[in-house]
Order: structure tokens, then sequence, then C-alpha cells
């Protein structure tokens, strides 16, 4: 399968959208509403215009196949590191299971690299079991213990 790696624009919204809420836990949190709800085109816009932060498309034949954002952080801990944060990882329900997801981690891995990163993070939800077994798999490691408070 042949693939492009690209930039979103803002015309990929919609489908962005899509892949973003196609799933138990996206269904209950992401808004399919039409016209498209206005928050998404201004966060959007933020990311696009913020120079740490990188949202991806992967098209296959000209179809929207995958999606990922990269945040890039510099921390004063261990000795002013570089790190690439990674959200929003998804694969069109059609093209999962054939090494997609992987390809696109591998991407993000080098991207990492590029950008000077000495290490990635992500977080994945607990309910995601098969998402937990995949980032092992790859290699990643559930080393330290997250936490979020909703605002």
């Amino acid at each position: 399968m042949k693939l492009e790696f690209r930039k979103a624009e803002e015309i990929d919204l919609p489908l962005l959208v899509q892949l973003l809420s196609d799933d138990e836990l996206g269904e209950t949190r992401e808004d399919r509403s039409k016209p498209l709800n206005p928050r998404y085109l201004e966060a959007f816009r933020s990311i696009d215009n913020d120079s740490n932060n990188q949202l991806t498309v992967v098209e296959s034949r000209g179809q929207l196949v995958g999606m990922l954002q990269l945040t890039f952080i510099q921390y004063l801990t261990h000795v002013g590191a570089r790190r690439c944060l990674i959200e929003g990882v998804r694969i069109a329900r059609d093209f999962r299971g054939i090494g997609l997801g992987s390809t696109l981690i591998k991407w993000a891995i080098e991207q990492a690299r590029i950008e000077g990163c000495s290490l990635i993070q992500l977080t994945s939800d607990k309910q995601r079991t098969d998402a937990l077994r995949f980032y092992e798999a790859l290699g990643f490691k559930a080393t330290h213990e997250g936490f979020k408070l909703r605002l």
C-alpha cells in the first residue's frame, strides 16, 4: 500500500472529526453535528499556527486513512531535553489490522528524532486494551501513572 504523509489542511476537518469519533470512546466525546462545530476549526487553526504542533494525515490513493498529532515540548528536566507527545492517533476502520498503525507510529518516531527529541510519550485510555498492547509491541513502556482532571 502506497502511503502519503502530509500536513493536515482545513478542508480535512470533517474527515478528521469522523476518525476521532469512530469508536466507543470517541463517539461519546466528539461532536459529529453538521455543520461542523466551530470549536474544531478554532483548534485546528491554533494547532496549524503553532510551530511546536504537527497535525498529520495519511492518505492512500487519495483517501484519508489515518491521522495523528505531534507536539514538541521543551523541558527543563532531563538536562533540558526535548520531548514529543503523540496524540489523536486514529486509523480509518476499513484500514485497521494491516500494519498501518505501526507504520504511522514509526514515522512519528522518526519525526521526533529529526526534531531533536530524546523521548516520546503518549497516553492511551486504559479501556483501549488493544491500543495498549499495540504500543507495548512497538517498544513503549508504561513507566508512569497518568492523571487527568476534567475542568
